[in-house]
Order: structure tokens, then sequence, then C-alpha cells
């Protein structure tokens, strides 16, 4: 299906995961976390790849119920014009939801003092990086650059739990800067990292756009597995589907991932035939 040096990426991709990990695989439905916005479908940045789209799957925070039939949520919402997402406005609702449930958050480039706010109250934070100062200006239309990204994050890392997310071909699909971030991740220090694809969504600038080649993201994922071979590497929820879905997940099991958000029947079929362990979890794969 992919070239001769693609499949030998995947194959030592697969050897080094069976050196280091046990025979489990983590398959993620996250049915018990419910995704919260704190700004309704407001966004003052509207990124060309999201458009504030996103925010229509989301439930209010105003609307959430005294009693909740979930275990965690996933604390997000629009962003400011400085890319953050204003949740110290919502601190006390914030802490009371604490009491019953675990929170993961989308924060943005928060600043020192909101930072501190999430000790004690983030479980963790999901925290999309950005190796490349014209993609941010593009897709996000802010004048931050990479090293911005590397100090909040490196600040969170300080105070909270904290999973990096990485999108390949954020800006409208293309490469811009993954490599680089990469290598800024493994300098600052990392956990683990979870990997998402992006998606043309309708009603936005990248509507027309296109997911970059598949072959391309798999041989991407192959050499971060080389790359760190001890680190839990994840898949996201956030990634094209149909037939690029099918194949993507079944190459992301045969290269060694460790988790996957809502698996393809492919990458289930593959994990059963290589002897790998399904675990299956219910909230949301950063938790």
């Amino acid at each position: 299906m992919f070239s001769a040096e693609t499949e030998e990426l995947i194959a030592e991709g697969w050897r080094l995961r069976r050196l280091n990990f046990d025979d489990t695989i983590y398959f993620d439905y996250p049915v018990q976390t419910r995704s919260i916005s704190l700004t309704g479908r407001a966004c003052s940045l509207q990124c060309k790849h999201c458009g504030g789209h996103y925010l229509e799957g989301m439930q209010p925070i105003e609307q959430v119920a005294a009693a909740l039939p979930f275990r965690s949520a996933l604390v997000s919402g629009g962003c400011t014009r400085e890319g953050k997402v204003p949740f110290a406005k919502h601190l006390d609702r914030l802490h009371e939801l604490k009491q019953q449930v675990r929170l993961n958050f989308h924060v943005g480039l928060v600043d020192d003092q909101e930072i501190a706010m999430l000790r004690g109250l983030a479980d963790t934070v999901s925290f999309d990086f950005v190796g490349d100062r014209e993609t941010i200006s593009e897709v996000y239309g802010l004048q931050q650059g990479p090293e911005d990204y590397v100090r909040v994050y490196q600040a969170l890392r300080e105070t909270v739990p904290v999973m990096p997310h990485l999108t390949l071909g954020l800006r409208g699909g293309r490469w811009s800067g993954e490599e680089k971030a990469l290598d800024l991740l493994a300098e600052a220090g990392l956990d683990g990292l979870t990997f998402l694809v992006f998606i043309p969504t309708p009603g936005t600038v990248y509507a027309d756009r296109q997911p970059p080649a598949l072959e391309e993201v798999v041989r991407f994922l192959a050499q971060a597995r080389c790359r760190f071979p001890t680190i839990p590497l994840a898949l996201g929820c956030m990634r094209p589907k149909g037939r690029y879905r099918e194949a993507l997940d079944a190459a992301a099991v045969a290269l060694g991932l460790n988790r996957i958000v809502l698996p393809a029947p492919a990458a289930r079929s593959l994990a059963a035939e290589r002897g790998l362990n399904p675990q299956r979890g219910e909230e949301c794969c950063a938790l």
C-alpha cells in the first residue's frame, strides 16, 4: 500500500513498540466526557481551520446541570484576540464541576497568573502546539511565535499535567513546522503526545483544502514513534473520516501507536491479528 521506505519505517515503529511497551492498546470511546464551551458559540479568533464550527457541538457552561451524567469534561470554548480561552471568569462554576468530575482544559496562550489558577482545578491540559510562525499567523491571526508556545507549555508543565497536541497539516493541509514542533517538544520534554490531522470543514476558510497525503502522515507518525520510542503516542479524535480514516487507523496500529480514539474497524481487526490487548476507555484520551 505504501512505498518500501514507508513500510520499513512502519516495521521499525512496530519493533520499537514491542520492545518498549506491553501488548496493551487503548481504544477510547469518550461517551463519558462532555465537551463544554465557556463562550457558547462565540470566538474572536475565527481560525481558518475551524471558524467556530466545532463550538456548535459543545454544551454552553450555563446549560450544564447541577447533577452531572458524565465522568469528565473537556473545558474549552472560543478564544480571545490574544489566543486564550477565557476560563478565569468562570472559576467559581469550574470549581463546582471539579467536585464531581475530572476536568481537561483547552487554555491557549495563557499567562502565568492564569496558569496558577489551574493548580488544583485542571486534571490535565490539552495544549495545541505549533512550531511555525507563519502557520500561527495564517491560521490563528496571531503575532506570537513558536517561542511563545514553548514558554506557555513549559510553564503549564510546572503546574499541571499537560498533553501536547500536534495537528498535522494544520495550515490548510500543508506541512508547515510539524518537524520543528517535534524538535521543540523533545527539547522541552514530554510525557505523551497526541496527533491530530487537519480536516477540511464546511463553512471555514480552508473548506476547499485537502488533508495532507495519507502516506506522508503515516510516515511522519512512524518517524515520531522511532524518535520517541518510550513515550506513549496517541491518534486523537480530530482526523478525516471515510477511507482515509480506515487506512490511517490501521497504519497507526501497525507502526506502534499506543492509543486511538474511536478506532476504525480496520484498526480493531489488525490489533487482534497482531496479538494486542485492547483496553476500552470511555473518556477523553488525555485523561
